[in-house]
């Protein structure tokens, strides 16, 4: 088992494909981009793999998260999904994406075995998004939900993030559209992870200013602590059901004590937490014809290091030196 020395334990496995992206949103990259990995750096489809079978079989993984970066940019990723399902035990899988190249590859992970997907979209209006994500490739999105919804991969979830002055007053019209397409929404509090290191604390939007929107529209109840579990979301239920609509506030209402993830970078980087400032090398043990349980002991000692918390609310938090694009969202 993967546990910590404040008792929790590790079940779900963040692994990122790809620290590369088709999109340049303002929060997490540079307009001209980043310097991406090369190809020797990466892990190889067969090194993704090994290291999930030693999380499954020997660590006690039980959901595995396919991220990027884009993860559907990687060329391998259908044939990862089917030899993930074909682990005993199998975890269960899903995918965050942009959304883009979601028409084209749905069915094909959902035979594969993929079980559901998470888009991101924080925004309803074509302007706004491609002043977000500086492409216009809205209607890909809007595409590739659909294909997603009619493979099987639900429940689709939409992630958004609100920014000041761009679509800080969407929440609204962004639930209503979720309700009616039956996707389930979940507002993400904007993180410090952007490239330019340009993340404000009060210029975030906060959960309580998201409620505070949602209700002016919408009667919303509460799931409770017992229902969320050690779910990153707080969810409420949507006038009365059956839709619900989630908020991770990992910046006004960190939920670090009930934290069960570990993430694998697309190097091969073990990061106990997204704004750790350390990581262990697994690649290294991998290429060094390290023995499975030589490989296990190494994760298991590095997520006995992991931090109480994040430290977002510590005035002398610095933010990690490397962006989402890079070690998974």
């Amino acid at each position: 088992m993967l546990i910590d020395t404040y008792g929790r334990q590790a079940t779900d496995l963040r692994v990122s494909l790809t620290d590369r992206c088709n999109l340049r949103c303002t929060y997490c990259m540079p307009e001209e981009g980043l310097q991406w990995l090369a190809k020797p750096d990466l892990l190889t489809d067969d090194e993704i793999v090994r290291l999930i079978d030693i999380a499954v079989n020997s660590l006690g993984i039980e959901e595995v998260r396919f991220t990027g970066g884009e993860p559907l940019l990687r060329p391998g990723l259908v044939g990862i999904v089917e030899r993930v399902a074909a682990l005993a035990p199998r975890p269960q899988m899903s995918l965050t994406t942009n959304g883009i190249g979601l028409k084209r590859t749905a069915k094909a992970l959902k035979a594969a075995g993929l079980d559901r997907v998470n888009v991101s979209l924080n925004t309803l209006r074509p302007d706004v998004f491609k002043t977000l994500t500086r492409r216009n490739r809205y209607q890909d999105v809007l595409e590739g939900l659909d294909a997603a919804r009619e493979a099987g991969l639900t429940p689709v979830k939409v992630n958004s993030v609100l920014i000041p002055g761009l679509n800080g007053d969407e929440a609204p019209d962004l639930l209503a559209w979720a309700v009616e397409h039956d996707y389930e929404l979940r507002f993400i509090e904007q993180m410090p992870l952007d490239a330019q290191h340009g993340w404000k604390r009060d210029g975030v939007i906060t959960a309580g200013d998201i409620l505070t929107s949602l209700r002016t529209r919408f009667t919303l109840t509460e799931e409770g602590a017992e229902a969320r579990g050690s779910a990153p979301a707080e969810r409420w239920i949507v006038d009365g059901g059956p839709h619900v609509v989630g908020v991770i506030a990992s910046v006004t209402r960190p939920f670090c004590a009930a934290c069960d993830r570990t993430r694998l970078t697309a190097e091969g980087q073990i990061r106990t937490c997204l704004f750790a400032r350390e990581e262990t090398d697994l690649r290294a043990a991998l290429r060094s014809d390290a023995g499975d349980k030589e490989i296990a002991r190494i994760w298991r000692e590095a997520m006995w290091g992991k931090k109480a918390g994040a430290g977002l609310d510590d005035p002398t938090f610095v933010q990690p030196d490397r962006p989402m694009s890079a070690i998974g969202g």
